[in-house]
């Protein structure tokens, strides 16, 4: 069903006629909850129509959105009844909670809970159906999208590499095309001679897009081909556009050095998108810091108390912010004062001993974050971007990945598109992988992706995704 580009950030069609789908069905099950709850009254379903309209938009905006905050349209999604009941379950219960505040806010839009209780059982049987009619219609091959691959070489094998790992649930991979002087380092048994021009080709197989992925392109692509392609309506992709869109990264062993110079993003500098995004972490650090403040009083007693109140109770770090500027990092205290005793720098690994109990309640729910609110009031930091490294481990990292400081370019964020794309990163090999996830974060910037990307960050918390 192919990929959407909405402010610069690659969404999969298939997830947003999902979400479509998803907005009606609970639009649609209310007003047939409020025609149930007053059944065999005088007034018609269509004279009810223009009553119960307003709040049953709000009710269907509002699950949505709790629905993409438990995962529900993620980009690896799972259809198990048994991965997806407790995350709608989770979504159905905070609408409830955000609801109530809707309501008491716009109290023209309240609707009784005679109906919403209707409704939204209504709505749990019509996303359940759904849902299986969506898999249902994956599993058949007229509703994925065909793939040429042009070319079978190291850029080739990365993309069968993508394949492999099971991602493609909404693609078609037909074949690679062999061109000189290509070496095959894929599946032989998917390798395609170019015995005739390429639009022929394509139209053999029947491919709905073509991928340029031929290693050495100098005086060796078939631009005639790839042009007649493109005019006969087939999308032409280069390897690496297709990569960031499909997996959400750049994929940095692939990438010639250029390719950061000529490509279209990195466009954070712009003043106006500046002042947008602080006035929004003004916004929300504010408000988030009055909504939070139990839980922080919460944690400040834990870790006092089962420390007898002798250690600190917030911990201080310095790392590297915008602009490689070190700043002071502020984290509830989660391991023991002793934890780095020696001075030496240690990840943070599964079961680590030097967590504490508290520790462990408030790192799983990433609740030991909550101080840095703090940093982002003072400008230090933003909700959103790359997270903070320690200069230490900054200066080890910078020699052994390239355009490590490109990171940099903007503030550091409390969340970020690799924390939500990524699980915890505790080696080289995953910091490598996570600096792909930023820089398409860095490249891509836009209110719209750092609004996703609070949403998705609900659905960490929620189930403790990746913590140690």
């Amino acid at each position: 069903m192919g990929t959407i580009t909405l402010f610069k950030h690659h969404l999969k069609a298939a997830n947003l006629v999902v979400g479509l789908l998803d907005f009606l069905v609970v639009f649609g099950s209310i007003l047939v909850g409020a025609h149930f709850r007053f059944f065999g009254q005088e007034r018609t379903f269509l004279e009810r129509l223009p009553i119960f309209a307003p709040g049953a938009l709000a009710v269907a905006a509002v699950v949505l959105a709790t629905m993409l905050a438990t995962g529900l349209y993620q980009r690896r999604s799972r259809y198990g009844l048994s991965w997806l009941l407790p995350r709608l379950v989770i979504a159905f219960g905070l609408s409830l909670i955000v609801l109530g505040a809707v309501f008491y806010l716009f109290p023209t839009l309240y609707l009784g809970r005679g109906i919403i209780a209707l409704g939204l059982g209504f709505a749990l049987i019509g996303i359940l159906a759904l849902r299986w009619l969506f898999v249902t219609l994956l599993g058949h091959a007229g509703f994925r999208d065909r793939v040429l691959v042009l070319g079978t070489g190291k850029g080739a094998r990365a993309l069968e590499q993508y394949r492999r790992d099971g991602e493609w649930y909404d693609k078609d991979l037909v074949g690679y095309v062999h061109i000189e002087p290509d070496t095959p380092m894929v599946c032989t048994s998917q390798v395609v001679e170019k015995d005739r021009p390429l639009p022929a080709l394509a139209e053999r197989f029947d491919a709905d897009e073509l991928v340029v992925a031929v290693d050495e392109r100098r005086n060796i692509l078939p631009v005639q081909d790839l042009l007649e392609c493109r005019i006969q309506g087939l999308e032409v992709t280069d390897l690496l556009t297709f990569l960031e869109r499909e997996t959400g990264k750049v994929k940095l062993d692939l990438v010639p050095p250029s390719w950061f110079t000529y490509n279209p993003g990195f466009l954070y500098r712009g003043m106006a998108r500046r002042a947008v995004k602080r006035v929004v972490d003004l916004a929300v650090g504010g408000l988030l810091l009055v909504v939070t403040s139990p839980l922080m009083l919460a944690a400040s007693l834990a870790i006092g108390i089962e420390s007898g109140f002798r250690g600190p109770i917030l911990y201080r770090q310095t790392r590297v912010g915008e602009d490689d500027r070190p700043f002071q990092i502020l984290k509830f205290r989660s391991m023991r004062v002793d934890a780095e005793q020696f001075g030496a720098i240690q990840w943070a690994e599964e079961e680590d001993p030097r967590i504490t109990r508290s520790g462990r309640v408030l790192r799983k729910y990433r609740l030991d974050e909550l101080p840095q609110i703090l940093n982002i009031l003072s400008g230090e930091m933003s909700f959103v971007g790359p997270r903070p490294e320690r200069p230490e481990i900054e200066e080890d990292l910078l020699k052994d990945l390239p355009y490590y400081t490109e990171r940099y370019r903007v503030k550091p964020g409390l969340t970020g598109w690799a924390q939500i794309s990524y699980p915890y990163g505790a080696s080289r090999q995953d910091s490598f992988e996570k600096l792909q996830y930023d820089l398409y974060y860095v490249k891509n910037y836009s209110l719209f992706l750092d609004l996703l990307i609070l949403m998705v960050t609900t659905e960490v918390v929620i189930w403790g995704k990746g913590s140690r």
